[in-house]
């Protein structure tokens, strides 16, 4: 009952919490007739929610995770690999002492205090497979390489610039995945540094220089050029072009751009842009349940998609919710369409129509506009690195 409640309330768009519970508890008791009823305080709800969300949560991701493997069927992969987008965002809190005493504010000038949430996003359903929730002050490096034992193995990482760095890369190697990731104007990149056998016009290495000092290897890695409007852009993967080709890299980064729309459907259409608890442990567990809401109601939504042989990338999330609003007021008011959730949810697929326009708005006073990622500084390898690349293959000696 705890589990419908918190997922139901995340589902509800009403304005406070209180508000959210109430109608929550009030759909319980109607689709539970014969259950006992749940206790009729938001109070008597959250201190529940304290004592057992963690277990609860814990044991909902496994299980998630589980039915999300079961479902996908050839889905599964795209391009041939089971690759899962990963990004991160900030999500407001009330700017309560408590909230900005706990999470701080690592944002722009005069926002309040916020968590940084980091979501690894599976890109053949189109579901979100596992969250890090940081204070704002933390990194969404460090909580990638927390979620990477989630991973299923030998799965691809597909991330923006962000994600460059050489011990996160590594580890994701040490793990056993690949990556594709964007580079920018912050990574150096070396050229003829000789440290493998076979070496390209793509082929390049990531080893900074406080790398090189404790003698850890460089990482031989290939640089891929992707042109969109007339712009490059650079990607950097692990993989040969005999595994991933150029064209399978342009389709899976474009792909990518699910993470994005993801959040703007947690923020946006399911209206938890801001958190509304006033103390950050009822925050976070906010912030967890609307998470869970958003996997389960996209998990149901897929399904039922994928059961009428369709792609489950058409889901649209706001039809899916509305479909869900409405049989909640059914419940509640004791009125009957006839019509299944799950045949609602197999219907709530995208429109097809092909834009024919810009997206861009008008006028819109963007608050931001960070430059683009560049190019990253690739120079010839200096003849200390060569030699100290010599010196590590003999020791090594790679294949």
């Amino acid at each position: 009952m705890l589990i419908f409640t918190a997922v139901l309330a995340a589902w509800i768009a009403a304005e406070t919490l209180l508000d959210r519970f109430l109608e929550a508890r009030q759909a319980v008791v109607d689709m539970f007739p014969s259950r006992r009823r749940p206790g009729w305080t938001y109070q008597g709800f959250i201190r529940a929610m304290h004592r057992w969300a963690g277990p609860l949560l814990s044991l909902l991701g496994g299980a998630f995770r589980s039915e999300i493997r079961q479902m996908a069927g050839r889905h599964w992969t795209r391009e041939g690999f089971t690759a899962f987008a990963v990004d991160g965002s900030r999500v407001e809190c009330p700017r309560t002492k408590a909230n900005e005493k706990a999470l701080g504010r690592g944002g722009r000038k005069k926002t309040g205090p916020q968590f940084w949430l980091t979501v690894l996003w599976h890109m053949g359903l189109g579901l979100p497979w596992a969250w890090k929730i940081g204070p704002s002050t933390d990194a969404e490096r460090n909580h990638l390489r927390d979620m990477l034992a989630t991973l299923p193995s030998a799965s691809l990482l597909v991330a923006d610039a962000g994600f460059v760095g050489y011990d996160l890369m590594a580890a994701i190697l040490a793990a056993g995945h690949s990556f594709l990731i964007r580079v920018g104007a912050n990574v150096t990149l070396l050229k003829q540094l000789g440290y493998t056998k076979i070496e390209n016009a793509q082929t390049v290495y990531l080893w900074p220089q406080e790398v090189q000092r404790k003698n850890l290897l460089p990482l031989v890695l290939r640089l891929i050029v992707l042109w969109k409007k007339g712009k490059p852009i650079y990607l950097l993967t692990n993989l040969p072009a005999d595994q991933l080709t150029d064209a399978q890299a342009s389709v899976l980064y474009g792909m990518r751009w699910g993470v994005e729309v993801f959040y703007r459907s947690l923020k946006q259409t399911l209206h938890h842009r801001k958190m509304l608890s006033a103390a950050p442990r009822q925050a976070r567990l906010e912030l967890e349940w609307a998470l869970t809401g958003l996997q389960l109601l996209g998990m149901v939504s897929a399904a039922a998609i994928l059961s009428r042989g369709k792609d489950p990338l058409c889901w649209s999330v706001a039809m899916s919710l509305r479909a869900v609003r409405q049989m909640v007021q059914e419940k509640t008011s004791r009125r009957r369409t006839g019509r299944s959730l799950l045949g609602r949810l197999a219907s709530a697929v995208k429109d097809s129509y092909v834009r024919r326009s810009s997206k861009k708005a008008r006028n819109w006073p963007h608050k931001k506009n960070d430059p683009p990622a560049g190019q990253p500084n690739l120079r010839k390898a200096k003849p200390a690195e060569i030699s100290r690349s010599k010196r590590l293959m003999a020791i090594n000696c790679p294949v």
